[in-house]
């Protein structure tokens, strides 16, 4: 009852105010204001003002948010697992197995040995390049 009275001055407050910005010639402003204190008295005369301050007393209500709380961490918690699972499988059926060299291919790229390389001469740079685009038929 005294949350129903509150938002009925509320909203005649805020409708003297809009009256007064009409007066003064700002229409815009006394528009945007008189929907602003009508929003109260609205949720007062649908019912909605009594309901929130019957869920806010409520002990069985608060009982049933931490319950929908707890669901909520559960369905995000199961969520992350299964996508950490997801995830481990697909790196491993992501990455090719690697293949026999055809006939007639040429050898593999040396391993890295920790050596430096020795100058190579400025024709043979693309050389690699070149057996790479053969190989793929370019």
């Amino acid at each position: 009852m005294l949350a129903e009275t509150i938002c009925s001055a509320v909203s005649a407050a805020g409708l003297g105010i809009a009256a007064i910005a009409a007066y003064r010639k700002r229409f815009l402003s006394a528009a945007r204001i008189a929907a602003y204190a009508l929003v109260p008295l609205g949720l007062v005369m649908t019912g909605a003002v009594a309901w929130i301050a019957g869920t806010a007393f409520s002990p069985v209500a608060w009982a049933g948010f931490g319950l929908l709380g707890l669901a909520w961490l559960l369905f995000l918690s199961t969520r992350a697992v299964e996508r950490r699972r997801a995830g481990g499988g697909q790196a491993a059926v992501a990455e090719p197995a690697p293949r026999a060299a055809a006939p007639g291919a040429q050898a593999p790229p040396r391993a890295v040995t920790g050596k430096p390389r020795a100058a190579e001469p400025a024709g043979d740079d693309f050389s690699d390049i070149e057996a790479i685009l053969k190989k793929h038929g370019i």
